[in-house]
């Protein structure tokens, strides 16, 4: 026996119409980090030996596509609350002096643009995010960045800092950075020339539109955690904390 399920796109889970979404079966969206919309039972009428309907659930979940994925569907969406978003993202770089605007003349002739793109996101509570991103697959290497290692910890590790804590009767903490990898600074020297963040570009004295000239991490950047795990281990190790080689 079989129960078919099939997950709708529903945009208000409190609609009464919510069979015919079901009914028209939008597709099997993947669930993956998204919030169910609605849960809706139904009954498995195509049992093809006769044996009495089978009583289900389907999640109701958006669809992959539910954010927007370039700046004019953004707009088109909700020009207002994005918009916001992305004045917001832009004066966090601003107050972090992530880059600085120059004119394209003063860019090393043949030296390649990397692209700057805005990735959207509606948070579980409902507010608009913009993120300010360098795509990455636009960094020469050798040129934009040189090594991008950033070590982790290992399940290992972490298993057996938890079952010391569980022995000894300790508390484990854990912190949250907020924008951590625009806190890092890149190494001296290492510059990375991009377009303008699209949509607010600007007229140099040039009369060409201006670069940014990035001075520290960017989302995006193949560097980007690398160098933010050079600032953050000797705060780390100034308050005592001793780094594990094994890792």
């Amino acid at each position: 026996r079989h129960l078919r399920f099939y997950v709708a796109d529903v945009e208000d889970p409190d609609t009464p119409d919510l069979q015919r979404h079901f009914q028209r079966g939008l597709g099997a969206y993947p669930l993956r980090n998204r919030s169910p919309a609605a849960l809706l039972t139904v009954r498995d009428t195509t049992d093809p030996v006769g044996n009495p309907p089978v009583a289900g659930s389907v999640m109701l979940a958006s669809p992959v596509n539910a954010y927007p994925k370039t700046r004019k569907q953004a707009l088109r969406d909700d020009r207002d609350g994005w918009t916001a978003a992305e004045r917001a993202e832009i004066a966090n770089h601003a107050g972090n002096g992530s880059w600085e605007l120059i004119d394209r003349s003063s860019v090393p002739h043949g030296r390649p643009l990397v692209r700057l793109i805005w990735v959207y996101k509606r948070k579980r509570n409902g507010s608009l995010k913009a993120r300010l991103c360098v795509q990455g697959c636009s960094q020469i290497p050798g040129i934009d960045f040189e090594q991008t290692f950033c070590a982790t910890m290992r399940a290992t590790s972490l298993r057996t800092l938890a079952s010391l804590a569980a022995r000894r009767g300790l508390s484990m903490r854990r912190w949250d950075f907020v924008a951590a990898y625009l806190q890092g600074d890149l190494e001296p020297g290492e510059v990375v020339y991009c377009h303008p963040p699209p949509g607010y570009e600007t007229i140099g004295s040039d009369g060409r539109t201006r670069v940014c000239r990035v001075v520290k991490p960017v989302y995006g950047m193949a560097q980007a955690g690398r160098r933010w795990q050079r600032s953050l281990f000797p705060w780390l190790k100034a308050w005592g904390f001793q780094q594990s080689h094994s890792e």
